[in-house]
């Protein structure tokens, strides 16, 4: 079976594309399974009930989260009732909504999203390779399909969770510093694996934000209102061909689209 991931949609600009190519690349890549992260889906920062709903609406799966999850008050009681919106599973008990999601692919495979959150340079939160443990613990031997969305800033703590999951998970991709890495490949237990996805939003930016902006917070070091781009627009992403009765990975591939 064919898995989609589409990395960070970034915003409006993010939104537009995944709109304008999702139905070409189910049909190219005959996808089974869809996910994106849609964490910076709304303006750049935070995702809506809306947004989620017009995104799962195009035909996407599951939809994950990061460090922005709540960053939309409205989001809160959502999660309640949309269990394909998760956020970050290693966040402290309290918080609306999870980090888990099991459910069947369109070719009738059983299959299970994790969404988890790195702790270097990030919050103080649950440590993600022992909630990894306890997550995948806790899903049924049946489901072979197992795919997991690691939001992180060092790419040492992404590599090691890879290493750390090899053999137990059909793939981990990396997401949240919204530059895509040339590092796909699969593991030699089975996993595919890309430390960062990349960003699906613009380019022209920096990682997703009007540059003048940024470059003035590093010169000045006064912080000023962020602003999405919206030039330069590129949709990244991986496709993972999986083994359904191992949920071994065969294959993994980048998919990039340049808006012109």
């Amino acid at each position: 079976m064919n898995i989609l991931f589409i990395g960070d949609i970034f915003a409006a600009g993010g939104r537009g594309l995944v709109t304008e190519h999702f139905g070409r690349l189910m049909s190219e890549y005959r996808i089974d399974l869809a996910i994106a992260n849609g964490e910076n889906s709304a303006g750049g920062f935070g995702i809506t009930p809306a947004i989620t709903e017009d995104l799962l609406s195009l035909g996407l799966d599951v939809i994950t989260g990061g460090n922005h999850s709540f960053d939309k008050r409205e989001v809160y009681d959502y999660y309640q009732h949309q269990p394909r919106l998760l956020r970050p599973a290693n966040y402290p008990p309290g918080l609306p909504g999870s980090g888990l999601y099991t459910g069947k692919a369109r070719n009738g495979q059983q299959y299970a999203v994790l969404n988890l959150q790195g702790r270097a340079l990030m919050s103080n939160i649950d440590c993600p390779f022992r909630k990894a443990d306890e997550l995948l613990g806790s899903i049924g031997r049946a489901v072979k399909i197992r795919f997991v969305d690691f939001h992180a800033e060092l790419t040492s703590e992404k590599v090691a969770m890879g290493w750390y999951l090899d053999g137990r998970a059909t793939g981990m991709i990396g997401t949240h510093t919204h530059i895509p890495t040339a590092d796909s490949r699969v593991l030699p237990g089975g996993m595919a694996y890309q430390t960062d996805a990349g960003m699906t939003g613009p380019y022209d930016s920096v990682i997703g934000v009007e540059k003048e902006m940024i470059i003035k917070r590093f010169l000045t070091g006064a912080a000023s209102r962020m602003e999405a781009a919206k030039s330069g627009l590129e949709l990244h992403g991986v496709v993972i061909d999986a083994d359904e009765s191992t949920g071994r990975a065969r294959g993994i591939q980048r998919v990039r689209i340049s808006k012109p």
